[in-house]
């Protein structure tokens, strides 16, 4: 994995928002309607080669291709493993799964979504993703991505070679987080995680051996905290949660640890978030994953204050962080000055060269919605790389 030893590295987490045409054909794709694949390839082709274009004008060292081809973070999946299929939205077996429930009823899912009921209701419907039919698990579940996986690696590939980027980076979903209450086929939670696990192994192999960091998103283990109906054990929340790792774990046995950084947020949703896990409650798991770098949020209020936990939690020696130092709950674009302080906190910690500036989240949830309009985005970005300058010129001239 790319380091340095003379400043300090920018990178994000992963998704950027989509142009409103690759936009329009993948919300079309969701709902079921068929879709020109050559058409959206030719519109993806020229979005990634633009993505990482800007990406590198705006000072980020380690970029990735903006996850265009996907219908999200998340939900991409659907195209890629075999035994989910899509059911009535009226079926009562759906329950449990929040695709496809309308949001007057999701609202019920989370405790902070109900204490704070009156804010969810009249801010956030606009921001949340369109109904489209649930999808459940019925059947073995496989892979069968391959051609896809391809297209999106050799896209990005082109588009390193045509800006001079020497390191990129591609997400991709833990086993956690794929089809949470969809299980209709498998015995047992267990049984499910691993099947899960073990198809998508095909697609973190492929991304390491065409050269790239497996980056691997994870915003399960810290927000299905405040997904049950009352408070949950911290110990029993942390045996599902070590198990969902463990399962993880197994889809990454034989890849280069040095080639892996793991991701780790509180969810992209903008809200209060009182009801968050804090970091110190799981961070134990997180350095549990066979990776290198670990990516977490720290630049949004809830969670800035948790630099601190590294002056008692031992970073092994090799490994990295990287700390989110943009948020992309706020459309206010972070100072370089605060961003290279957040900078220097961490590398006061755990060492100056083994810090990477990163963001907190991704700023787009696929072709659903954009966390933050492209223009905040990109600002953000510059700012990132400019505080991370000031914070360079610190540390390295002391």
């Amino acid at each position: 994995m790319k380091t340095s030893t003379d400043r300090i590295l920018t990178t994000h987490v992963g998704s950027i928002p989509r142009p409103e045409n690759i936009r329009e054909l993948l919300r079309a794709r969701l709902a079921g309607q068929a879709v020109e694949q050559a058409t959206l390839d030719r519109l993806v082709d020229a979005a990634v080669a633009d993505t990482v274009r800007q990406q590198v004008a705006a000072g980020i060292d380690i970029p990735c291709d903006g996850e265009m081809s996907k219908t999200s973070f998340l939900s991409y999946t659907d195209e890629r493993l075999t035994g989910f299929t899509q059911v009535d939205p009226a079926d009562a077996s759906a329950a449990n799964s929040n695709v496809g429930i309308p949001w007057s009823r999701r609202i019920d899912s989370r405790r902070e979504w109900r204490n704070f009921r009156d804010y969810y209701l009249e801010y956030l419907p606009a921001a949340m993703p369109p109904v489209v039919p649930p999808v459940l698990c019925t059947g073995p579940i496989e892979y069968k991505g391959e051609s896809i996986i391809k297209a999106d690696l050799d896209r990005l590939k082109a588009a390193m070679d045509a800006n001079g980027v020497e390191e990129a980076f591609v997400p991709a979903i833990a086993p956690g987080m794929v089809g949470r209450g969809q299980n209709r086929y498998y015995a047992t939670e267990e049984e499910y995680r691993f099947a899960i696990a073990a198809a998508i192994k095909t697609e973190y192999k492929a991304i390491v051996d065409a050269g790239f960091i497996l980056q691997i998103d994870d915003p399960g283990l810290g927000e299905t905290w405040d997904m049950t109906d009352t408070t949950p054990d911290v110990a029993d929340y942390r045996r599902l949660q070590a198990m969902n790792l463990e399962a993880l774990n197994t889809a990454l046995e034989g890849l280069p640890e040095d080639r892996i950084r793991y991701h780790l947020c509180w969810g992209s949703w903008q809200g209060p978030h009182e009801g968050d896990l804090a970091l110190r409650d799981i961070v134990d798991l997180m350095l549990n994953v066979r990776a290198q770098a670990y990516s977490v949020e720290a630049a949004t209020p809830r969670h800035s204050y948790e630099w601190r936990i590294w002056q008692d939690v031992k970073l092994p020696d090799d490994k990295l962080l990287i700390p989110g130092v943009i948020a992309h709950t706020t459309a206010v674009v972070e100072h370089p000055e605060t961003i290279a302080e957040r900078l220097e906190n961490f590398a006061s910690v755990v060492g100056r060269e083994r810090v990477i500036a990163g963001a907190d989240c991704g700023f787009a949830q696929g072709a659903l919605y954009e966390r933050q309009h492209p223009s905040v985005m990109w600002a953000k970005f510059a700012s990132m790389a400019e505080g991370a300058r000031i914070a360079s010129e610190h540390l390295w001239r002391k």
